[in-house]
């Protein structure tokens, strides 16, 4: 399994099979990254995404990719508004905890095993209106798919992106990256 970090634009990938949508547990496609998909993939997705919700914080679920050049959009709930979703602890100040974005991680990359997807591409999952710190979302994020790697070495998904919008964002993820040891 290889791990890219790029800058750019989630949505303008066409060499990944499929791209993560940053959801809510209402998997309702609303704004940041999720606003993106809907307005450049079409309304489908965000209907097809909201007839299978809501689910739990750090579950996924997977939809077409209507007009994206990806097949799939893999949609991982990160954080959520429900009464349930508040009874779930967060990090201090966040919608979303360490523990809730490994998870959506994980099921986001067994979801693309699922479909024998041979590549997929990631957002910093709620660091926008979540705000969960964009350091400490690399870190799990990055650690989640070295686990993912490690325990699954005859994996059929090849490429593993982090698409960041931000140049912050971007020299975040790729100062965490740096830092962790290679993949074996």
């Amino acid at each position: 399994m290889h791990i890219d970090i790029r800058q750019g634009d989630l949505t303008e990938q066409p060499d990944l099979d499929a791209i993560v949508n940053a959801a809510n547990t209402d998997l309702a496609l609303g704004s940041g990254v999720a606003g993106a998909i809907r307005r450049k993939g079409g309304n489908e997705i965000d209907e097809e995404a909201q007839a299978q919700g809501p689910i739990a914080l750090g579950e996924a679920v997977v939809t077409v990719g209507g007009q994206l050049p990806n097949k799939f959009v893999i949609h991982a709930a990160a954080m959520g508004y429900r009464p349930e979703d508040h009874r779930v602890p967060k990090r201090p100040g966040s919608l979303s905890s360490a523990p809730i974005i490994r998870n959506a991680t994980l099921n986001s990359l067994r979801l693309a095993e699922e479909k024998k997807l041979a590549s997929i591409g990631f957002p910093a999952l709620a660091t926008g209106v979540a705000g969960f710190p964009v350091d400490e979302c690399a870190e799990v994020m990055l650690g989640a798919v070295r686990e993912y790697a490690i325990e699954h070495p005859a994996s059929g998904v090849k490429l593993v992106a982090f698409v960041l919008f931000g140049k912050s964002d971007y020299d975040t993820f790729r100062q965490v990256f740096n830092r962790q040891p290679e993949l074996p």
